[in-house]
């Protein structure tokens, strides 16, 4: 039982609220606070009541003048007053005056309606709000003419929410939030309260007596790392400049267009200073990428999670900010500038986004309002045991709508192109890096995490209905059917898939010496009996340059020529292969270490031939890849792709066409794994024409030796390997050729 209060004087307020307000346990501090019609001595009369702790005066300033100034009294000694005013019959407009640290005059929090609309609690309630993020959160807005922040939260299972900051010296008791019914929805107007404020929530639990302080779930922007508080921050001020971009967007990103991404993490792609060590801003980043993306030929940048994360070394994959674009870089009007000016340039913009699963940092998501609110309370379902992070409870409407709202924020309010969807076969298995007895079956008794699978299709198909012309794409490991099929066919509904299965078996395949490649010849064919199941990308990605796997060019084998000529024809094959095409910073130079997220690339090694070179062969990929159709029209259907010999082993070579649109549009690609030249070469073509080398991997341009067919070859009509007509050759050593028709 709480202690009797000692009051200073008479009240009209209820005794056991104003003890709820001193302990800051009240869920409904409108009740008791701001203004209220009461019954004073038998007569109807407007009491206004204030918690104004550290304050020892207060007076109620009546009307839109000064003049009418009536003090409050001192109700408790810890600040809790009230002003009566008899034979009143009517709210009035008022403000508070207090003498704290000199005299202050503010509207009160307290007399302003309530926030959301009762509609708007039923979408939150229902999980069909799209747009939570424009009513959760903190926001920059004008309520009964005067301008403040509204804030709102979802705590199911707090007793009391409030917000803090400097502005309130940290105070909990100061500005409580008021709870809406049964929605678990909080929300509060601070009236004045200008735009760079800083702040948090604190949740106090009704179970265990838990009191916590959490950024905001959606928050628009934070503070600087090792802190942890959100800013408020007005989203709608900048102006964009790339209607045109957004005008062709969807024909530059459809499935027959070129896609050539280039993989960036933004800390450590190029760094300033003296050292080295100072960390571009997105402005400057934006400049600098544009003007290199754009020199290298690459339609799109794909960049590692810029969502608010706390560790560094995480890489922005465990995150805590799901609408906040990290102030490591700049504040979010300079994130916009960075979208902006890309697009300007012409280049696309994809973000990493990670759904499934949140770091367990006590400032987080996780025990939310003192229970397991956005995971799972099952620690058997709750946990990744590899990362140490939670898993979201898919199965909870308002979990499911905060993600949905994530999404399509990021491509509404920042233009991005598209979002890649980090660990989805996480996601799609209950027992994913689990063993026997730690994971629980689905109702069925499966592995299925078929929660998951409704938040991604319903996610893909938002997405997609929202935003058309988007792109959503898979990091999806395992052989789940119909990933980047339509979910109204039965896939998930992904635009894209990475095709993990490539990457592996290419890199197992290189790193061999080429004597033994002739024993896993089948590696560079295997790809080929799935190749048009999915939309896939073809990736070489930063998970492949990193803990001890040793950067692309150091897992090369043979002298220094060999490793480079071998990157180059695996360069050369990924651009031939079908599937769009992904490419990790740093490799398209031929980074000799592995890739370091505290340090820049080693920019320096371009002032070596090897590797200025090689990035030229970068280049001139892409510049074919945008310019031939056959290369990219037919990405996703075995009509863009026919094999002319895959049985070579003992030379390790292979050859295949790739088709376009066009009848006739063809393009001729043969690649030899050896080191050993091979001259007089036959092979098989389809027609008796002029075939024009337009690229050569061993080309002394590209730092290669010099064994080319160059202008190219003419054909002559004798039937080989299946084909009508035929080609003499030198195929260059550890080197790929494309051959173009002339007619």
């Amino acid at each position: 039982m709480a202690p009797r209060l000692k009051l200073l004087a008479e009240t009209t307020a209820p005794l056991d609220e104003i003890s709820q307000i001193l302990r800051a346990e009240h869920g409904d501090p409108f009740h008791i606070l701001g203004i209220h019609m009461v019954d004073h001595k038998g007569k109807p009369a407007v009491a206004i009541r204030a918690f104004l702790p550290r304050t020892q005066n207060a007076w109620v300033v009546r009307g839109p003048g000064a003049d009418d100034v009536i003090p409050m009294r001192r109700i408790h000694a810890e600040g809790f007053f009230e002003a009566v005013f008899p034979d009143e019959k009517a709210l009035f407009p008022y403000r508070l005056r207090t003498d704290y640290a000199g005299q202050h005059e503010f509207e009160d929090p307290y007399r302003f309606p309530p926030i959301l609309s009762d509609f708007d609690l039923h979408l939150l309630a229902e999980g069909t709000h799209y747009k939570t993020y424009e009513k959760l959160g903190a926001h920059v807005t004008e309520i009964a003419g005067v301008r403040g922040v509204s804030f709102a939260v979802w705590a199911p299972n707090a007793k009391r929410v409030s917000v803090v900051g400097n502005f309130n010296q940290w105070d909990g008791r100061q500005h409580p939030l008021r709870v809406r019914g049964s929605t678990g929805v909080w929300e509060l107007f601070i009236p004045g309260m200008p735009e760079g404020e800083i702040y948090k929530f604190e949740v106090k639990s009704r179970q265990k007596n838990y009191l916590a302080l959490k950024t905001d779930p959606y928050g628009f922007y934070a503070e600087q790392r090792p802190k942890t508080a959100s800013i408020v921050y007005n989203l709608d001020r900048y102006v964009w400049n790339d209607q045109k971009w957004m005008a062709e967007r969807e024909a530059r990103q459809g499935l027959r267009a070129p896609l050539s991404i280039y993989e960036v993490h933004l800390g450590s792609w190029r760094r300033s200073g003296e050292n080295g060590h100072a960390v571009l801003n997105y402005r400057e980043i934006a400049i600098q990428l544009a003007d290199y993306v754009e020199k290298m030929g690459f339609t799109h940048v794909e960049l590692m999670p810029v969502t608010e994360y706390p560790l560094d070394e995480s890489w922005g994959y465990q995150t805590t900010g799901y609408f906040a674009p990290t102030s490591r870089y700049g504040t979010p009007e300079d994130f916009m500038y960075f979208v902006d000016y890309l697009h300007q340039r012409g280049i696309g913009v994809i973000l990493d986004w990670v759904p499934a699963h949140f770091p367990s940092d006590a400032h987080g998501l996780a025990f939310f309002d003192g229970t397991h609110l956005y995971e799972h309370e099952d620690p058997r379902l709750r946990e990744h045991p590899d990362w140490g992070t939670r898993i979201f409870n898919y199965g909870r409407v308002e979990v499911r709508s905060f993600l949905w709202a994530s999404a399509l924020f990021w491509l509404e309010k920042y233009h991005l192109d598209g979002l890649r969807v980090d660990a989805v076969a996480s996601m799609l298995y209950l027992d994913y890096s689990r063993k026997a007895g730690q994971w629980v079956p689905n109702e069925f008794g499966g592995n299925e995490n078929l929660e998951a699978i409704g938040f991604i299709k319903r996610f893909n198909e938002l997405t997609h209905q929202y935003h058309p012309g988007t792109l959503t794409i898979a990091e999806e490991s395992t052989s789940w059917p119909m990933v980047s099929r339509p979910s109204y066919v039965g896939g998930l509904g992904f635009s894209l898939k990475w095709n993990m299965g490539w990457m592996h078996d290419m890199l197992q395949y290189f790193s061999n010496d080429p004597i033994f490649r002739r024993y896993h010849h089948s590696n560079l064919t295997f790809s080929l009996l799935y190749a048009f199941t999915e939309n896939f990308v073809l990736v070489l990605s930063h998970d492949e340059v990193v803990h001890g796997k040793r950067s692309l060019l150091a897992k090369m084998p043979g002298d220094y020529w060999q490793q480079f000529a071998n990157l180059r024809a695996l360069y050369a094959f990924l651009y031939a292969h079908p599937g769009k095409k992904m490419l990790f910073m740093g490799c398209e130079f031929g980074q000799w270490i592995e890739w370091n997220a505290a340090q820049s690339l080693d920019w320096n090694l371009l002032a070596y031939e090897p590797h200025s070179k090689l990035q030229g062969l970068v280049a001139r990929l892409n510049q074919l890849h945008r310019s031939e159709p056959a290369l990219h029209q037919i990405d996703f259907e075995y009509t863009g792709f026919e094999w002319i010999d895959f049985h070579d082993v003992d030379h390790s070579v292979i050859a295949f066409i790739r088709k376009g649109q066009t009848p006739g549009d063809h393009m001729v690609v043969v690649c030899n794994f050896t080191p050993v030249p091979h001259h007089g070469y036959r092979l098989g073509v389809p027609e008796a024409c002029f075939y024009r080398e337009i690229l050569n991997t061993d080309d002394a341009q590209f730092g290669g030796s010099g064994v080319t067919n160059a202008p190219g070859r003419h054909a002559f009509h004798l039937v080989w390997q299946n084909q009508p007509c035929c080609v003499e050759l030198t195929l260059p050593p550890l080197g790929v050729v494309y051959l173009k028709p002339e007619r």
